[in-house]
């Protein structure tokens, strides 16, 4: 399978057979714009890979990003991302989660009084349309980790019950071990 790009937690990543094309398409959620906590936004990409499914049938595999906060133990406010995938339409479900990070305190201000962090980030760093650009982690990071090296990691772990269907009843091997 080629390379996949991850556009973000407002699109879905779809595969097509044989690794041949992907596509980024924005799916809805079914959650509110900034879901709050693991299970709200593990929901929120839970319901985005079954639309993604429904309106795509023809999709061997289907990966679906929602980005979340959380507050953390110290009263921080913490971001992370789901991302689940499913081998098509009838297809075993995985999941994983991405790392996470302590959002700066005024952004988590914003946050708490109702604003989404996307629109949160363009307020406190002066920017437009973050969301859509290196978001929050890059900014934070300097540019050291963007949105889709943040997501990178999180897609790939989702995908081991497809690259070791042996050790996964129920997933299909669509990924062949190259690693011997």
């Amino acid at each position: 399978m080629k390379t996949i790009g991850i556009f973000g937690h407002q699109h879905a990543l779809v595969v097509l057979a044989d690794g041949a094309r992907s596509t980024g398409i924005s799916i809805l959620s079914g959650v509110p714009d900034q879901p709050f906590g693991d299970r709200e936004t593990l929901l929120g990409a839970r319901n985005r890979v079954c639309n993604l499914a429904a309106q795509h049938p023809e999709c061997d595999l289907l990966v679906a990003i929602e980005g979340g906060v959380r507050w953390d133990d110290d009263a921080q406010l913490e971001c992370f991302a789901w991302v689940v995938i499913k081998s098509g339409p009838e297809g075993a479900e995985s999941k994983a989660r991405s790392a996470s990070f302590v959002l700066p305190k005024e952004v988590a201000d914003l946050v708490r009084d109702g604003m989404e962090l996307g629109d949160a980030d363009d307020e406190f760093f002066k920017r437009v349309n973050s969301g859509q650009g290196s978001g929050t982690v890059g900014r934070l990071t300097h540019g050291l980790i963007d949105r889709s090296q943040y997501y990178s990691h999180a897609v790939t772990l989702a995908l081991v019950p497809l690259m070791n269907a042996r050790f996964y009843p129920g997933h299909l091997d669509l990924m062949p071990d190259k690693s011997t």
